[in-house]
């Protein structure tokens, strides 16, 4: 006998049963940063929700994305966002999708990994990058040992972007580190036109360094290092015991960051 498991969205399932009109317009408030703006505040303006309230919550939808699995592995810890009536989000093994906010319909999905499962990072995204101008909407995120670059209205990759549409994680970490384990759980920061990203290393003693990096949003390149471990001539340097920087890992961002524009 074959079991088929289904994971139900966790998020963006409650609605308020107030006295409005239904037809009464109601203004779209968007969650386009990783924990609610860029400087991480994890807080909403909305008012509508509050503490007398909430026990009228009911369901308003569900969304099954599928791909949960039995053998302990399934979560879904991506804070997931919302621009424009657009809900995007990741499942268990990492698909990429967006969906109709208001309805939880689905609009299109992205398979990383093609149909295939990679396991490489325990299956954990914590969230994704929205970018905009007034031409392109992209979803950067990242999933196994790579950086992608999605189109946000048709979940297509971005071929002018690195590789096809992808980068390799290990990019800028020095030749030792290629064969390593280097993921990015929490997401990247956009800064001009930088996508900014710390990663996820062993914590063994032959852990990759874990160096903050910026590539370029259009194209993919590795525009700048910060070597968390400094080396010769850098800031802190002689802090460190001579040939750290040669020989020591780790010192990574895994938790994400938050960035002031001003």
């Amino acid at each position: 006998m074959s079991i088929h498991l289904k994971f139900i969205l966790p998020f963006a399932l409650l609605a308020f049963w107030s006295c409005q009109e239904k037809n009464q317009s109601v203004p779209t408030v968007n969650w386009s940063n990783y924990q609610g703006d860029a400087g991480s505040n994890q807080s909403s303006p909305l008012q509508q929700i509050n503490k007398q309230n909430v026990k009228n919550l009911k369901v308003a939808w569900t969304y099954q994305s599928g791909d949960a699995d039995s053998l302990n592995r399934s979560q879904i810890q991506c804070n997931p966002l919302i621009v424009d009536g657009i809900l995007y989000g990741t499942n268990p093994k990492l698909k990429l999708f967006a969906l109709d906010a208001s309805n939880g319909k689905e609009l299109w999905t992205f398979d990383p990994f093609d149909g295939g499962y990679n396991m490489y990072g325990m299956g954990v995204n914590r969230g994704l990058t929205y970018w905009s101008d007034q031409e392109q909407k992209r979803i950067y995120f990242c999933a196994g040992t790579f950086i992608h670059a999605i189109d946000a209205s048709t979940g297509h990759l971005v071929k002018t972007f690195g590789d096809g549409g992808r980068v390799d994680i290990h990019t800028g970490l020095g030749e030792r580190a290629q064969k390593d384990f280097v993921v990015a759980n929490s997401p990247g920061v956009i800064y001009k036109d930088f996508y900014i990203v710390g990663t996820r290393v062993s914590e063994a003693m032959d852990a990759a360094p874990g160096y903050i990096r910026a590539f370029n949003i259009h194209t993919g390149k590795l525009e700048w290092v910060f070597h968390t471990i400094p080396q010769p001539g850098e800031f802190g340097y002689e802090t460190w015991p001579e040939n750290a920087w040669k020989e020591m890992g780790g010192a990574n961002g895994w938790s994400g960051m938050s960035v002031d524009h001003d």
